[in-house]
């Protein structure tokens, strides 16, 4: 790669198969990356870190494979390239998915890996079940004032969770029982929303619909060394 990260404006890539593409654009260059899409083998070859948007996540797999980016990708994670998977980018991200979708021959759908978590797809509910909530959100230091780390706002659109970290999972978040559209499918207990481990960051949840932009920040960080 010619590009150095550590000292330069880093450039990032959009997974742009399917999902909200522009939005993830616009919050990385909001936050001084350079941002491109993401189509080719090539294209990926080329970034200096990843984002796998919101969207669906059996299109994007299936896209992913029709276009010859499936392998590249894994491979490249492998390699440690940074990447941060927000809603269906967490799912693709997951080492299992407790409830994957099934094609019309019964074939489960695959994800890149890379996170050792176990996820559950559509964990809060239906679209028409989509709430927005407050989170304390660890490794925000960088964004601390007089009044310390302002919560990070969080909107769920048919957002999955994270039943099971691995032991070298950072949790970063949880939703609190009493905070989510249906309570009753937390059971009463805070579910896990955002996580990091090592150069793979992923959220439940969609900032880059909401205007906050410290989660790309924190990603641009990592991508430099900084965080």
């Amino acid at each position: 790669m010619v590009n150095n990260p550590q000292t330069s404006s880093p450039l990032v890539g959009v997974l742009a198969l399917q999902g909200d593409v522009r939005e993830h654009l616009h919050a990385l260059e909001a936050v001084g990356a350079r941002a491109v899409g993401v189509r080719r083998p090539s294209e990926l070859a080329a970034v200096d870190g990843l984002v796998i948007p919101g969207g669906e996540s059996t299109t994007i797999d299936k896209l992913a494979r029709i276009f010859e980016l499936a392998e590249p990708i894994k491979e490249r994670i492998a390699a440690g390239m940074p990447v941060y998977g927000s809603c269906a980018g967490m799912i693709l991200l997951a080492k299992e998915i407790a409830d994957p979708a099934k094609d019309l021959e019964g074939r489960p759908q695959q994800s890149f890996g890379g996170l050792d978590i176990t996820v559950r797809r559509n964990a809060f509910g239906r679209q028409r079940e989509s709430f927005e909530t407050d989170l304390d959100f660890k490794g925000l230091d960088f964004s601390a004032g007089e009044a310390g780390v302002d919560p990070v706002h969080a909107v769920f659109i048919r957002g999955p969770w994270v039943e099971r970290v691995g032991p070298e999972v950072e949790i970063l978040a949880q939703v609190d029982p009493d905070k989510a559209r249906h309570t009753d499918t937390l059971h009463g207990l805070a579910r896990i929303v955002a996580v990091r481990s090592g150069k793979l960051l992923a959220t439940s949840f969609h900032p880059e619909v909401t205007g906050e932009k410290r989660i790309h920040e924190l990603f641009i960080r990592m991508i430099r060394g900084e965080a």
